[in-house]
């Protein structure tokens, strides 16, 4: 700084160095806070830009090519087929639908034009397997009239058969097949059905049939909803999708041979409080992601999905966490260990002092809470996580010690992937009613995939009034 020239006496320049000298120190601090802000920031925002699948919550579709398996796998296989596969190669059928035979077509010799009379035998065949040329079947039904007695009767038309002009149960059964377990949007359903059969098949009427579908599906639903319940495992999770142009949520129970699927508009307690939730009056082992909600409910057992774990800890790690290192490796480890069955309870004791020991050392390493203005504290990922563990010490290891728990909740999230594909074709839910209609459909059509049992005959089957029953054991 350069000192005016009508300075002279020393006193006042001390004085005025001295002053310069606190502004300097004050905008050192200042300097220091934003600069701790800003490395603050950046962290977060390398953090960011480093997430993907295996460190995250995004899926793994977000990681491109790079994607790898979430779990070691076991020793590498060759490509194709593996000893014992049956496979689903084509075979000849011993009835044709047509047979087509190809003879020569005169002699070289006289000439003699042949037809398919002159044909002695045949040396070989080959069959060509195709989908029959589209075609519309229009079926009439009449009203008969009979006189006899004196008297004129009348029979009576089906009960499905109610307008004089309809489409069958089985061209809208494709329609639901189409709309729902495909993800086709209308207006493309009403284009294939006119490339195909020339057949206005418009949206409203996708639409209304829906709305009969999921009538229809009221009995099939409560069977679906009893029998999750009966099941002494089940796993729970949810996704967001906007429904009117709001954030609405689906919510999923299933278990190996069923799938109930409900949409709420909120995500959290009221949603999994509701009618419609099976979590409120289920009484056995639930397994989830460690969402705090689903811990509100102690009528059940629960279990924690260790992929969701593995994630957590990887990015901990990537961020040079030494305590978040070793519990990655005792996880696996650990997961590993269960290959060849459950841990046997007098096995257990050093695996849960090993469990302990890490906690420790990462209460030692996470730093205590920071407060931040008004409100509860601030804790870190690590130390977030590091709480979770502790509470919740039994179900994350539950797969290791409990007979038939799992490591992951991938039955739960298998089952609730169909609704990122219809984001992806639809991006949303026009109306709430249309999504109500799409849970219950997509329930039914993955439990009857989850039975073996064929989609398309048992939505015809519903349209036409049967009842469809799913053989449990």
């Amino acid at each position: 700084m350069e000192l005016p020239n009508e300075i002279k006496d020393l006193k006042l320049l001390v004085s005025v160095l001295l002053k310069r000298i606190d502004d300097l120190e004050s905008e050192i601090v200042t300097l220091r806070s934003e600069n701790v802000k800003l490395r603050e920031e950046n962290s977060a925002l390398q953090s960011r830009l480093k997430q993907n699948s295996k460190n995250s919550h995004k899926p793994p579709s977000s990681d491109g090519l790079s994607k790898k398996p979430g779990l070691p796998k076991a020793a590498a296989k060759k490509t194709g087929g593996q000893k014992g596969h049956t496979g689903t190669t084509l075979r000849m059928v011993e009835q044709p639908d047509e047979v087509v035979v190809h003879h020569a077509i005169s002699c070289p010799c006289c000439n003699k034009k042949f037809s398919g009379a002159d044909v002695t035998s045949i040396i070989q065949k080959r069959q060509v397997f195709d989908i029959p040329k589209p075609r519309m079947e229009v079926i009439e039904h009449q009203l008969g009239m009979i006189t006899c007695c004196g008297q004129t009767l009348y029979g009576t038309f089906p009960e499905k058969v109610s307008q004089p002009v309809q489409y069958g149960s089985r061209i809208k059964s494709l329609s639901v097949l189409l709309n729902n377990d495909y993800k086709l949007p209308l207006q493309k359903i009403e284009q294939l059905m006119r490339d195909l059969w020339g057949c206005s098949f418009n949206e409203s009427t996708v639409v209304n049939t829906n709305a009969g579908m999921y009538d229809s599906l009221q009995v099939v639903e409560q069977e679906i909803r009893a029998n999750i319940l009966a099941t002494k495992l089940a796993h729970f999770d949810e996704t967001g999708m906007r429904v009117s142009k709001k954030l609405h949520w689906f919510h999923a129970a299933s278990t190996d041979m069923f799938t109930h699927l409900f949409v709420h508009s909120h995500r959290g307690k009221a949603a999994l409080e509701s009618e419609d939730s099976l979590l409120k009056d289920y009484t056995h082992r639930a397994v989830h992601d460690c969402w705090a909600t689903y811990f509100n409910f102690a009528n059940c057992t629960h279990a924690l999905c260790g992929a969701h774990l593995l994630r957590e800890l990887t990015n901990l790690v990537e961020n040079g966490s030494e305590w978040a290192s070793k519990m990655h490796q005792f996880i696996l480890r650990l997961y590993k260990q269960t290959r060849h069955g459950i841990i046997d309870e007098p096995e257990r004791e050093p695996w849960l002092k090993e469990f302990e020991q890490i906690c420790r050392l990462a209460d030692g390493q996470e730093p205590q809470p920071i407060q931040k203005g008004r409100g509860k504290p601030k804790n870190t990922k690590g130390r977030n996580l590091l709480n979770r563990l502790t509470s919740h010490r039994d179900a994350w290891l539950s797969f290791a010690f409990v007979p038939d728990v799992p490591f992951t909740n991938n039955q739960a999230e298998r089952d609730i992937r169909h609704l990122k594909i219809k984001q992806k074709v639809a991006t949303n839910f026009q109306t709430f009613k249309g999504a109500q209609h799409y849970a219950r459909i997509q329930s039914f059509s993955s439990t009857l995939r989850k039975h073996s049992m064929n989609v398309f005959q048992n939505f015809i089957k519903i349209l036409d009034g049967e009842k469809i029953s799913f053989q449990v054991g």
